[in-house]
């Protein structure tokens, strides 16, 4: 590439915040907002303009370096499907292009094949794989579907999967006799009340985020637990706007200390039934499941 080329890319990228170049990716600070459009990044000289085209980086890899930054941008292009099934990964191509090193690529490739994202084979080399083949449960991915093509089949998925988990978890979270995880679930409802009060929407969240973390710890259900990361991942991809129950919301704040009386009161079908209520609270979920019955 021309010394005019390259300066003319380096100023289109510094331009604008949302494009990370070679070179670029330890400084890359991913501020984008949930929803806006992926915009391309102009395509490198002599490679596949595909692989040009950076991503969005979710919030829970912030600070990863260059490896977790490699790993975001090639796992988001994959599943917004910028790099389509069975499309061949060059690790020399990938290292040249990013200007990373061939340890960064081969340990970042390494970790979209546990996510199912690629495979590597020999005299096949390394390529992508299906959907149908994707750990749709990862976190990781969970968040790269919520902010990509996918985000309306993601929203509805998580409301469903949520909406079975959960009130199971409310019940089997009767009876345990964890005094202090009940009263952290008190001091969070009353957490999130304030924060009603003052507009303040991330503390709420972040208290809500805890609350129903708690919920999975109280239900005694160790598979259950393993589970509990797919949950904090819609909470932390709602942004507000898609599922769960994170929007401040005078409702939503009711159905929380519906949940805690419950537990206190050691009624099991009552925490079930208000976990259900406070989920479908939402329309997204609505459309999928029945709203459940007043006992």
């Amino acid at each position: 590439m021309s010394t005019l080329a390259h300066t003319m890319m380096t100023a289109a990228r510094s331009a604008d915040s949302g494009l990370a170049g070679p070179g670029e990716l330890d400084r890359y600070p991913y501020t984008e907002a949930p929803g806006t459009d992926r915009v391309g990044m102009p395509s490198w000289d002599g490679g596949d303009p595909d692989l040009g085209r950076v991503g969005r980086r979710s919030a829970g890899s912030r600070g990863r370096g260059l490896h977790g930054q490699l790993v975001q941008q090639l796992g988001q292009m994959i599943v917004s499907g910028d790099l389509g099934a069975d499309r061949p990964l060059v690790p020399e191509e990938i290292g040249q292009r990013f200007e990373v090193s061939r340890t960064v690529v081969r340990e970042s490739l390494r970790v979209l094949e546990a996510k199912g994202l690629v495979s590597a084979r020999p005299n096949v080399g390394t390529r992508v794989r299906p959907v149908s083949d994707w750990n749709l449960l990862d976190p990781d991915i969970i968040e790269w579907r919520a902010f990509g093509p996918q985000r309306d089949d993601q929203r509805r998925e998580l409301g469903e999967l949520r909406w079975m988990i959960e009130p199971l978890a409310a019940r089997l979270a009767v009876g345990h006799g964890r005094d202090d995880l009940q009263q952290r679930l008190g001091d969070m409802v009353e957490i999130m009340g304030h924060a009603l009060t003052q507009g303040d929407s991330l503390t709420f969240s972040r208290a809500d985020a805890e609350f129903h973390s708690l919920i999975i710890q109280l239900a005694g259900n160790r598979m259950l637990e393993h589970l509990s990361g797919i949950v904090s991942a819609a909470l932390q991809v709602s942004g507000g706007s898609l599922i769960g129950c994170d929007r401040p919301t005078e409702a939503a704040l009711v159905h929380h200390s519906r949940i805690v009386d419950a537990l206190a009161a050691g009624d099991a079908m009552a925490a079930e039934t208000a976990m259900r209520q406070l989920l479908t609270i939402h329309p997204e979920v609505e459309r999928v499941v029945p709203a459940p019955r007043e006992h």
